[in-house]
């Protein structure tokens, strides 16, 4: 089994408390996945042709690099025909209704759409590091974690790899898979992917990094990061709407949590971001808002990007918070130790 699994800028909460808003969660039946419906249909398999042409020609990401990485090639991602996984492991770090009890099944793959000067995980997202693996054996990932009774199976990173990732899954299925799946990305997805994506991910675990595409550009390399990241939570919340559908023990079976992460200086544009969602999607999608910043990779010594945040700085945010009226979510408590960095 991989090494244990790295708690990310992208993940949540770390060691920290989090408090949460008034309850959004709608308690229902601990169904089956959606995805068992599609592969029973045949849809499963129409929706991994489908990705399978987008690959050779990819597009997953808004950069539509329009590489055949089916034939090997290669775009910004540096991904290519197989997943790359860096680390796989049971993680009880991230918001509760995903962490539970028992951990979630995180499986970290390797290379990013992004270059975030900050980025914690560097290691893994920008130089490539980990094992590239067959279908077959990513699906024999997903079964060893069901196994370990993790909750869901939690895909971190995992935009440039989607049409493995279905390959995957429908591999697994006939072996008795039946986990809910969780869809932990930076949010710069294009639209077709996520469609692809409709009624195989159960759980959408987005981040919504910027309001300002000047900096995103500068800070994390994404072009045109904030009209893409909107379009893409449109069609998250198309999907799951904003109830976080949850099991009687309050662990997550279907709905949206979005990550904001708060960075010095504003830079994130907290304030803008959190009163679009609550406008443009809705007051009761559920919300992580994230302190754990700290300077990591090419941030240490910036002048702006060199610190962490200060308390007057997270105070303005959980002003925003409220002013926006989000009426869901959890708020990272100031100053908490952010976890374990990858090795």
């Amino acid at each position: 089994m991989g090494a244990s699994a790295p708690s990310g800028q992208s993940a949540a909460a770390g060691r920290v408390r989090l408090t949460h808003q008034p309850p959004c969660q709608q308690e229902g039946q601990a169904g089956l996945p959606s995805y068992l419906r599609l592969y029973r249909s045949g849809e499963l398999q129409a929706r991994i042709e489908r990705a399978r042409l987008v690959l050779r020609h990819c597009m997953l990401c808004p950069r539509e690099c329009g590489v055949d990485r089916a034939a090997g090639e290669m775009g910004y991602c540096r991904a290519g025909a197989l997943p790359k996984i860096a680390s796989w492991n049971v993680h009880p770090w991230e918001e509760p209704p995903i962490s539970g009890t028992r951990g979630s099944g995180t499986i970290f793959l390797s290379n990013c759409t992004g270059r975030c000067l900050f980025c914690q995980n560097y290691p893994i997202s920008q130089l490539g590091v980990g094992s590239e693996v067959s279908e077959v054996r990513l699906a024999g990932m997903m079964m060893e974690l069901q196994r370990k009774r993790c909750h869901n199976i939690n895909w971190v990173s995992p935009t440039h790899y989607v049409p493995q990732i279905i390959a995957a899954l429908a591999l697994a299925i006939p072996q008795g898979f039946h986990l809910p799946l969780v869809y932990n990305t930076s949010g710069y997805d294009s639209v077709e992917t996520i469609r692809l994506l409709d009624g195989v991910m159960d759980i959408y675990l987005p981040d919504a990094k910027y309001d300002n595409d000047e900096h995103a550009l500068r800070l994390s390399g994404f072009r045109g990061y904030v009209a893409a990241n909107q379009a893409a939570l449109r069609e998250m919340y198309a999907q799951v709407g904003d109830e976080l559908i949850v099991d009687e023990d309050g662990i997550a079976l279907r709905g949206m949590i979005i990550r904001h992460m708060v960075l010095p200086q504003g830079l994130a544009g907290t304030r803008n971001v959190l009163s679009w969602i609550a406008r443009e999607l809705s007051p009761r999608v559920h919300i992580s808002l994230m302190a754990q910043y700290f300077p990591a990779h090419r941030a240490t010594g910036d002048p702006v990007l060199g610190r962490r945040i200060s308390p007057q700085e997270y105070v303005e945010a959980l002003e925003a918070f409220d002013a926006a009226l989000i009426e869901c979510g959890w708020r990272q408590e100031y100053g908490e130790d952010e976890g374990c960095c990858p090795d």
